[in-house]
Protein backbone atom coordinates (compact mmCIF):
# COMPACT_ATOMS: atom_id res chain seq x y z
CA UNK A 1 0.00 0.00 0.00
CA UNK A 2 1.49 3.20 -0.82
CA UNK A 3 2.68 5.72 2.12
CA UNK A 4 1.04 8.70 2.98
CA UNK A 5 3.12 11.77 2.54
CA UNK A 6 4.22 13.19 5.37
CA UNK A 7 1.87 16.18 5.97
CA UNK A 8 4.27 19.78 7.41
CA UNK A 9 2.38 22.77 9.16
CA UNK A 10 5.27 24.70 10.68
CA UNK A 11 8.02 26.70 8.68
CA UNK A 12 10.60 25.15 11.18
CA UNK A 13 9.70 21.67 10.55
CA UNK A 14 9.32 22.50 6.59
CA UNK A 15 13.07 23.77 6.72
CA UNK A 16 14.39 20.46 8.45
CA UNK A 17 12.66 18.39 5.91
CA UNK A 18 14.17 20.66 2.99
CA UNK A 19 17.69 20.16 5.03
CA UNK A 20 17.28 16.28 4.84
CA UNK A 21 16.67 16.86 1.00
CA UNK A 22 19.48 18.86 0.36
CA UNK A 23 22.10 16.71 2.49
CA UNK A 24 21.19 13.51 0.08
CA UNK A 25 22.66 16.04 -2.96
CA UNK A 26 19.12 15.42 -4.46
CA UNK A 27 16.81 18.22 -6.49
CA UNK A 28 13.48 19.33 -5.23
CA UNK A 29 10.49 20.35 -7.38
CA UNK A 30 7.86 22.45 -5.91
CA UNK A 31 3.63 22.19 -7.16
CA UNK A 32 2.16 25.06 -5.09
CA UNK A 33 -2.10 24.13 -4.91
CA UNK A 34 -4.90 25.24 -3.36
CA UNK A 35 -6.02 21.58 -2.67
CA UNK A 36 -8.99 19.87 -4.13
CA UNK A 37 -6.50 17.95 -6.16
CA UNK A 38 -8.18 16.99 -9.40
CA UNK A 39 -6.19 15.26 -12.40
CA UNK A 40 -5.02 18.62 -13.61
CA UNK A 41 -2.92 18.89 -10.27
CA UNK A 42 -1.67 15.05 -10.22
CA UNK A 43 -0.49 15.69 -14.05
CA UNK A 44 1.52 18.62 -12.86
CA UNK A 45 2.84 16.57 -9.77
CA UNK A 46 4.04 13.49 -12.59
CA UNK A 47 5.70 16.31 -14.45
CA UNK A 48 7.57 17.32 -11.47
CA UNK A 49 9.17 14.18 -10.97
CA UNK A 50 10.41 13.73 -14.06
CA UNK A 51 12.40 17.28 -13.68
CA UNK A 52 13.21 16.61 -9.81
CA UNK A 53 14.56 14.08 -7.43
CA UNK A 54 12.27 15.12 -4.56
CA UNK A 55 8.44 16.81 -4.86
CA UNK A 56 6.57 18.76 -2.53
CA UNK A 57 3.33 20.02 -3.15
CA UNK A 58 2.00 22.67 -0.96
CA UNK A 59 -1.80 23.13 -0.39
CA UNK A 60 -2.93 25.84 1.15
CA UNK A 61 -5.99 28.28 0.48
CA UNK A 62 -4.68 31.42 0.48
CA UNK A 63 -6.93 34.51 1.73
CA UNK A 64 -4.56 36.80 0.40
CA UNK A 65 -5.81 36.37 -3.44
CA UNK A 66 -9.56 36.23 -2.34
CA UNK A 67 -11.77 39.53 -2.10
CA UNK A 68 -14.33 39.52 0.54
CA UNK A 69 -17.29 38.59 -1.71
CA UNK A 70 -15.43 35.73 -3.30
CA UNK A 71 -15.52 32.72 -2.58
CA UNK A 72 -12.55 31.42 0.45
CA UNK A 73 -15.33 30.28 3.00
CA UNK A 74 -16.78 27.77 0.25
CA UNK A 75 -13.97 26.87 -1.35
CA UNK A 76 -13.30 23.22 -1.28
CA UNK A 77 -10.50 21.82 1.74
CA UNK A 78 -10.46 18.31 1.63
CA UNK A 79 -6.80 17.27 2.44
CA UNK A 80 -7.22 13.89 4.04
CA UNK A 81 -8.55 13.31 0.40
CA UNK A 82 -6.07 15.21 -1.37
CA UNK A 83 -3.04 13.05 1.14
CA UNK A 84 -4.94 9.72 -0.33
CA UNK A 85 -4.05 10.74 -4.42
CA UNK A 86 -0.50 11.87 -3.90
CA UNK A 87 0.56 8.69 -1.77
CA UNK A 88 0.31 6.44 -5.04
CA UNK A 89 2.83 9.09 -7.07
CA UNK A 90 5.47 8.65 -3.88
CA UNK A 91 5.19 12.62 -2.99
CA UNK A 92 7.25 12.57 0.25
CA UNK A 93 5.46 16.01 1.82
CA UNK A 94 2.98 18.04 1.13
CA UNK A 95 3.70 21.58 2.68
CA UNK A 96 0.03 22.68 4.60
CA UNK A 97 0.23 25.57 6.28
CA UNK A 98 -1.91 27.53 8.12
CA UNK A 99 -3.25 30.82 7.63
CA UNK A 100 -1.68 31.93 10.81
CA UNK A 101 1.71 30.78 9.86
CA UNK A 102 1.52 31.75 6.39
CA UNK A 103 0.87 35.18 7.52
CA UNK A 104 1.49 35.68 11.40
CA UNK A 105 0.10 38.45 13.58
CA UNK A 106 2.05 41.74 12.08
CA UNK A 107 2.80 40.70 8.91
CA UNK A 108 3.01 43.61 6.49
CA UNK A 109 4.79 43.02 3.08
CA UNK A 110 3.27 42.25 -0.01
CA UNK A 111 4.38 41.75 -3.56
CA UNK A 112 2.50 44.31 -6.32
CA UNK A 113 3.40 43.08 -9.86
CA UNK A 114 2.79 44.89 -12.62
CA UNK A 115 3.25 44.32 -16.41
CA UNK A 116 1.62 41.26 -16.99
CA UNK A 117 -0.25 41.24 -14.19
CA UNK A 118 -2.15 44.71 -15.86
CA UNK A 119 -5.71 43.83 -17.40
CA UNK A 120 -7.62 40.81 -18.29
CA UNK A 121 -7.64 39.18 -14.40
CA UNK A 122 -6.59 42.61 -13.00
CA UNK A 123 -9.53 44.23 -14.42
CA UNK A 124 -12.11 42.32 -12.86
CA UNK A 125 -9.86 41.30 -9.71
CA UNK A 126 -7.44 43.92 -8.83
CA UNK A 127 -6.67 42.34 -5.44
CA UNK A 128 -5.77 38.67 -6.99
CA UNK A 129 -2.65 38.90 -8.37
CA UNK A 130 -0.88 41.29 -5.81
CA UNK A 131 -2.08 37.93 -3.36
CA UNK A 132 -0.79 35.56 -5.74
CA UNK A 133 2.64 36.98 -5.79
CA UNK A 134 3.13 37.44 -2.15
CA UNK A 135 2.00 33.76 -1.75
CA UNK A 136 4.43 32.61 -4.38
CA UNK A 137 7.34 34.21 -3.25
CA UNK A 138 6.74 33.37 0.62
CA UNK A 139 6.31 29.43 -0.55
CA UNK A 140 9.80 29.70 -2.73
CA UNK A 141 11.33 31.39 -0.14
CA UNK A 142 10.04 28.49 2.42
CA UNK A 143 10.47 25.50 -0.03
CA UNK A 144 13.60 27.33 -1.54
CA UNK A 145 12.80 24.33 -4.85
CA UNK A 146 15.20 24.35 -7.55
CA UNK A 147 11.74 24.12 -10.19
CA UNK A 148 8.13 25.11 -9.52
CA UNK A 149 5.40 23.24 -11.89
CA UNK A 150 2.37 25.53 -12.62
CA UNK A 151 -0.22 24.64 -15.12
CA UNK A 152 -1.48 26.70 -18.47
CA UNK A 153 -4.57 26.91 -17.43
CA UNK A 154 -4.00 30.06 -15.26
CA UNK A 155 -1.96 31.27 -18.09
CA UNK A 156 -1.77 35.07 -16.96
CA UNK A 157 -0.79 33.67 -13.58
CA UNK A 158 1.83 31.64 -14.83
CA UNK A 159 3.50 34.38 -16.88
CA UNK A 160 2.94 36.91 -13.78
CA UNK A 161 5.02 34.31 -11.54
CA UNK A 162 7.48 33.88 -14.37
CA UNK A 163 7.82 37.85 -14.72
CA UNK A 164 8.70 37.78 -10.53
CA UNK A 165 10.83 35.35 -11.11
CA UNK A 166 12.85 36.96 -13.45
CA UNK A 167 12.35 40.57 -11.85
CA UNK A 168 13.88 39.68 -8.47
CA UNK A 169 16.28 36.96 -9.65
CA UNK A 170 15.04 34.25 -7.65
CA UNK A 171 17.22 31.13 -7.36
CA UNK A 172 14.51 28.63 -9.56
CA UNK A 173 12.98 28.25 -12.69
CA UNK A 174 9.15 28.35 -13.27
CA UNK A 175 7.63 25.60 -15.72
CA UNK A 176 4.40 25.72 -17.47
CA UNK A 177 2.16 22.38 -17.95
CA UNK A 178 -0.56 21.78 -20.61
CA UNK A 179 -3.72 22.21 -19.18
CA UNK A 180 -5.86 18.98 -18.22
CA UNK A 181 -8.68 18.54 -20.20
CA UNK A 182 -12.26 16.55 -19.78
CA UNK A 183 -13.17 14.62 -23.45
CA UNK A 184 -15.51 17.33 -24.06
CA UNK A 185 -12.95 20.42 -23.73
CA UNK A 186 -13.94 21.15 -20.35
CA UNK A 187 -10.49 22.69 -18.70
CA UNK A 188 -10.42 20.71 -15.07
CA UNK A 189 -10.47 23.20 -12.26
CA UNK A 190 -11.56 22.89 -8.53
CA UNK A 191 -14.48 25.42 -9.26
CA UNK A 192 -16.23 22.65 -11.57
CA UNK A 193 -17.59 21.13 -8.67
CA UNK A 194 -19.64 23.97 -8.17
CA UNK A 195 -21.27 23.50 -11.62
CA UNK A 196 -24.72 21.95 -11.78
CA UNK A 197 -25.35 19.65 -14.09
CA UNK A 198 -27.25 21.47 -16.32
CA UNK A 199 -23.91 24.15 -16.12
CA UNK A 200 -21.72 21.33 -16.75
CA UNK A 201 -23.06 20.54 -20.27
CA UNK A 202 -22.95 24.03 -21.19
CA UNK A 203 -19.50 24.68 -19.70
CA UNK A 204 -18.03 23.23 -22.66
CA UNK A 205 -18.97 26.24 -25.02
CA UNK A 206 -16.22 27.88 -23.38
CA UNK A 207 -13.22 26.46 -24.86
CA UNK A 208 -15.19 25.36 -28.46
CA UNK A 209 -15.73 28.92 -28.63
CA UNK A 210 -11.99 30.37 -28.14
CA UNK A 211 -11.00 27.33 -30.48
CA UNK A 212 -13.15 28.59 -33.19
CA UNK A 213 -12.12 32.13 -32.35
CA UNK A 214 -8.28 30.97 -32.47
CA UNK A 215 -8.89 29.16 -35.65
CA UNK A 216 -10.37 32.50 -37.01
CA UNK A 217 -7.59 34.84 -36.09
CA UNK A 218 -5.28 32.36 -37.83
CA UNK A 219 -7.62 32.51 -40.94
CA UNK A 220 -7.02 35.95 -41.08
CA UNK A 221 -10.43 37.24 -39.19
CA UNK A 222 -9.54 41.03 -37.66
CA UNK A 223 -8.81 39.95 -33.87
CA UNK A 224 -12.23 42.05 -32.78
CA UNK A 225 -15.10 40.52 -34.76
CA UNK A 226 -13.40 37.17 -34.05
CA UNK A 227 -13.50 38.08 -30.62
CA UNK A 228 -16.82 39.29 -30.35
CA UNK A 229 -18.09 36.07 -32.23
CA UNK A 230 -16.61 34.17 -29.50
CA UNK A 231 -18.58 36.03 -26.89
CA UNK A 232 -21.71 35.70 -28.48
CA UNK A 233 -21.30 32.06 -28.45
CA UNK A 234 -20.88 32.35 -25.34
CA UNK A 235 -23.66 34.34 -24.23
CA UNK A 236 -26.29 32.30 -26.45
CA UNK A 237 -25.02 29.29 -25.10
CA UNK A 238 -26.20 30.23 -21.54
CA UNK A 239 -23.33 32.07 -20.19
CA UNK A 240 -24.23 34.75 -17.54
CA UNK A 241 -21.74 37.23 -19.00
CA UNK A 242 -18.13 37.37 -20.39
CA UNK A 243 -15.44 39.00 -17.84
CA UNK A 244 -12.71 39.04 -21.24
CA UNK A 245 -12.38 36.61 -24.57
CA UNK A 246 -8.90 38.64 -25.49
CA UNK A 247 -5.75 37.99 -27.82
CA UNK A 248 -2.61 38.95 -26.41
CA UNK A 249 0.78 38.69 -26.79
CA UNK A 250 1.82 35.23 -25.31
CA UNK A 251 5.18 35.85 -24.14
CA UNK A 252 4.57 39.54 -22.31
CA UNK A 253 0.33 39.45 -22.64
CA UNK A 254 0.86 42.91 -24.08
CA UNK A 255 -2.53 43.92 -26.30
CA UNK A 256 -2.40 43.53 -29.98
CA UNK A 257 -4.45 45.62 -31.34
CA UNK A 258 -7.99 44.36 -32.69
CA UNK A 259 -7.27 43.92 -36.23
CA UNK A 260 -4.81 41.38 -38.15
CA UNK A 261 -1.71 40.52 -36.04
CA UNK A 262 1.88 40.80 -36.68
CA UNK A 263 2.86 37.68 -38.57
CA UNK A 264 5.64 36.84 -36.40
CA UNK A 265 3.41 37.68 -32.76
CA UNK A 266 2.94 34.29 -31.18
CA UNK A 267 -0.81 35.12 -29.66
CA UNK A 268 -2.67 33.31 -26.27
CA UNK A 269 -6.43 33.37 -26.26
CA UNK A 270 -7.45 33.69 -23.08
CA UNK A 271 -11.03 33.97 -21.86
CA UNK A 272 -13.11 34.71 -18.25
CA UNK A 273 -16.94 33.84 -18.16
CA UNK A 274 -20.03 33.47 -15.31
CA UNK A 275 -22.01 30.13 -15.60
CA UNK A 276 -24.47 30.77 -12.94
CA UNK A 277 -22.64 31.74 -9.89
CA UNK A 278 -19.36 30.19 -11.38
CA UNK A 279 -16.46 31.78 -12.96
CA UNK A 280 -14.72 30.05 -15.96
CA UNK A 281 -11.30 30.40 -17.76
CA UNK A 282 -9.15 28.95 -20.63
CA UNK A 283 -7.54 29.93 -22.85
CA UNK A 284 -5.34 28.93 -26.02
CA UNK A 285 -2.37 28.90 -28.35
CA UNK A 286 -3.63 30.87 -31.08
Amino acid sequence: MPTAPAIIDTVSALRAQVAAIRASSGTLALVPTMGALHDGHLDLVRLAKTKADHVVVSIFVNPKQFAPHEDFDRYPRQLEADSAKLAPLAVGVIWAPTPSEMYPAGFATKIEPAGAALGLETDFRPHFFGGVATVCCKLFSQVTPDIAIFGEKDYQQLTVLKQMVRDLNLPLTIIGAPTRREPDGLALSSRNAYLTPAERAIAPTLHAAITACAEAIKSGTPIDTATSAATATVLAAGFRSVDYIAARDAHTLAPVGTGHPEADTPLRLLAAAWLGNTRLIDNISV
